[in-house]
């Protein structure tokens, strides 16, 4: 109580104050660039993912611009320890997405090499997945797949430096005859799902792969 009276939960854009469940006003939830992707349809991110691996099904929450109130959300999310943020963008997803019949079997969250989950204290994809999970009723597994190399994120790399990422995640366990929805926060170049999504078909039977992210580079 005297950490909520001390610092007040304010909107990201405006800086009224509100309700500590929440991250943006709600005349702000307005100036969010979200998507008009469907699951279930061709769009945007389908179009690109499907240019690096057979992807089944594609969709992100939301468009990742400059300066934009979709990238304060995500950074305060990853980097100034609101973990809770996760919880707000999948209520957002939960408003969007019908799987209906194609319900994917298993939802998987990329993973964080161990040093950084270390000095970041959590894995920012994880609430978001469990919130998820819990509204469909559909599994979710954070340990289906390990990071193996540590490296800067995608959007500070040059073309070089994304090659070596190659490899970078292993698989724990096979997985066979299962559609799994590999969920991520933003999509930039692709190297990060696409790596995910060969090292899953290469090492696993009749499965097939969709992708779901918070938010697409523009």
């Amino acid at each position: 109580m005297l950490f909520d009276f001390l610092f007040p939960n304010r909107c990201l854009h405006c800086n009224q104050l509100i309700d500590k469940k929440h991250v943006v006003c709600e005349v702000c939830t307005d100036k969010i660039h979200f998507s008009n992707h469907q699951f279930h349809e061709n769009n945007g991110l389908k179009e690109k993912v499907s240019l690096l691996f057979p992807v089944e099904k594609a969709f992100s929450l939301m468009m990742y611009e400059k300066e934009s109130l979709s990238q304060k959300i995500i950074h305060q999310l990853k980097y100034n320890h609101r973990e809770k943020i996760g919880k707000n963008l999948a209520e957002w997803t939960i408003e969007k997405v019908n799987f209906g019949e194609e319900k994917p079997d298993l939802l998987v969250t990329v993973p964080l090499h161990r040093k950084k989950l270390k000095q970041r204290g959590y894995n920012q994809l994880h609430l978001f997945g469990n919130e998820l999970s819990r509204h469909y009723q559909i599994p979710i597994d954070h340990h289906l797949l390990t990071r193996t190399k540590h490296s800067k994120a995608q959007a500070k790399k040059g073309q070089s430096e994304r090659l070596k990422t190659k490899n970078a995640y292993q698989l724990t366990r096979k997985i066979n005859d299962k559609h799994i929805l590999l969920i991520d926060d933003v999509y930039t170049t692709g190297n990060t799902s696409s790596n995910i999504a060969w090292e899953i078909l290469r090492n696993s039977e009749n499965v097939k792969v969709s992708l779901l992210v918070m938010a697409m580079d523009v």
